[in-house]
């Protein structure tokens, strides 16, 4: 078993799972009935002993609660991150509205996130079939993360394992100024990782920086509705608080997503395009 054979069967999952499409159960409306919510996905790999995991329990990171790869998995040998863009009716959905997010999106962070959950855990399960450990930390119990509640240990607005952070380690991709990585097919999407001790080939990081795919043109900054971006970066506080406003409107569904479209890193690393220009 390799990467391939692992990224294949997220892309089968994706393309044959009924919880990648809206159902009758989840919404009467007619109009999204049989939407499709992902697209198939992109991965990277990173050895689960990467210095960069280390790095990321600086606080100026994540901090000293995240949980490194071993802590997941004694004897982990490799860290999976995978992409899964959004369909472009979702993300042209949400360009509709400056302001108000789009149902469609809000089915894909929602009703997406349980397909998130369900395709995840089919790698996890297919690594252990093959004979090796492996675990998934966003569904695995000692995941844990805090929205702003009082009395938890960690800090708000953090996490134990962050797939973003992890999709930065893994070569996928780097941080826009809205705190989203982008990936070679943009950053309207989500991830999710799992954590083996196969031995597998890392992906190259082909940058160094944290922000080396941004070309820092300030349009998703723009475009949040919250006023969450400020010269001194961005507050989580604002940018949860309205987010979490949208369930008055929406619920159960919430979410916002306003950043992540409309801008020249929703489809696309904008700094290969700029440099495929140059050339040209």
């Amino acid at each position: 078993m390799d990467k391939e054979h692992l990224l294949k069967l997220a892309g089968d999952i994706t393309d044959q799972s009924p919880k990648n499409y809206i159902q009758a159960e989840t919404n009467s409306d007619a109009a999204y009935l049989g939407m499709r919510l992902f697209e198939r996905p992109v991965t990277g790999v990173a050895a689960a002993d990467d210095e960069a995991f280390e790095a990321l329990l600086a606080p100026a990171a994540i901090g000293p609660h995240f949980m490194r790869p071993e802590q997941w998995l004694p004897g982990a040998r490799s860290v999976i991150s995978f992409f899964l863009p959004l369909s472009d009716r979702v993300k042209d959905a949400n360009k509709r509205d400056k302001d108000i997010p789009a149902l469609e999106w809000l089915y894909g962070r929602i009703e997406g996130q349980m397909f998130i959950n369900e395709v995840s855990a089919a790698i996890r399960d297919e690594i252990i079939k093959a004979g090796h450990h492996a675990v998934s930390p966003s569904i695995d119990e000692r995941f844990d993360f805090n929205v702003n509640i009082p009395g938890k240990a960690l800090p708000a607005y953090t996490s134990n394992w962050s797939e973003r952070h992890v999709a930065y380690v893994c070569g996928l991709g780097t941080f826009g100024l809205n705190t989203c990585i982008i990936t070679e097919l943009g950053t309207a999407g989500r991830f999710f990782s799992v954590v083996t001790d196969m031995d597998l080939e890392p992906t190259a990081r082909n940058y160094t920086g944290l922000y080396d795919y941004c070309i820092r043109c300030g349009v998703c900054l723009k475009k949040c509705p919250a006023g969450a971006f400020s010269k001194d970066g961005k507050s989580n506080r604002d940018c949860s608080v309205f987010m979490r406003g949208t369930s008055l409107f929406f619920k159960p569904r919430y979410g916002c997503g306003k950043c992540q479209v409309g801008v020249p890193c929703e489809n696309t690393n904008p700094c290969v395009r700029a440099e495929k220009g140059t050339a040209s």
